[in-house]
């Protein structure tokens, strides 16, 4: 067999020799077709990583301007904040806003209604970045959002990165929208009210795992 495979080498060789002219196109077809697709698949990678690169930069730079509109946020005091809440929705087109905070509020720091008529009711927590919303406020919300105040939307909105995980948890089963820091900073930043209710506490933990329940 090792003889039988010499000689068909040989043969091909010699055949190869005596037809060069028709060979050698071939050949260089297959050589360019080999170095392009090589340069293709180079190209393509080094495109991919320019663009992983590129998304990560801009998410770095979002995440750094999100962080520079909050500063002034973090400046104001909670009386404040729930005022500067109250005009973040005029601004997104809610009408009869009122800033209740206080007191026996139950909960309900801002009330109004958006664009489509629906009730909101906002319970604002200013809070320290690193805290975390806690399952203990998120159900005094809960009891008081839609039984005490009959809202259509409401909205749980702090200054701080995260929920506990038994907080967004029950946020997301009895439909209250949380909205942590990077979502308020985006807010701030100029994205539409109505845009940010379906995100409902994405982006959760993207520097700061959710805790287990318990104190913030």
């Amino acid at each position: 067999m090792r003889g039988w495979g010499a000689a068909v080498t040989v043969a091909a060789a010699v055949w190869g020799a005596g037809h060069w002219a028709v060979v050698w196109p071939v050949l260089l077809a297959v050589l360019a077709a080999a170095v392009v697709g090589g340069t293709g698949w180079a190209l393509l990678r080094a495109h991919q990583l320019a663009v992983g690169q590129d998304r990560a930069w801009r998410a770095r730079e979002e995440a750094r301007a999100r962080e520079l509109s909050m500063a002034e946020v973090d400046a104001l005091s909670w009386e404040e904040f729930e005022t500067y809440v109250a005009e973040l929705c005029r601004r997104d087109g809610c009408t009869k806003v009122v800033v209740s905070g206080k007191s026996g509020d139950l909960g309900a720091d801002v009330i109004g209604y958006l664009a489509d008529g629906r009730k909101l009711v906002v319970q604002c927590k200013k809070y320290a970045p690193h805290r975390s919303v806690s399952s203990q406020d998120m159900q005094k919300f809960v009891g008081t959002a839609r039984l005490e105040h009959g809202a259509d939307v409401a909205l749980f909105v702090t200054t701080c990165r995260s929920f506990t995980k038994a907080a967004l948890g029950l946020a997301l089963r009895q439909d209250i929208v949380a909205l942590h820091r990077d979502l308020l900073g985006s807010w701030v930043k100029g994205a539409h009210l109505e845009t940010l209710i379906p995100l409902n506490g994405s982006g959760d933990g993207t520097r700061r795992r959710p805790s287990d329940d318990g104190s913030p």
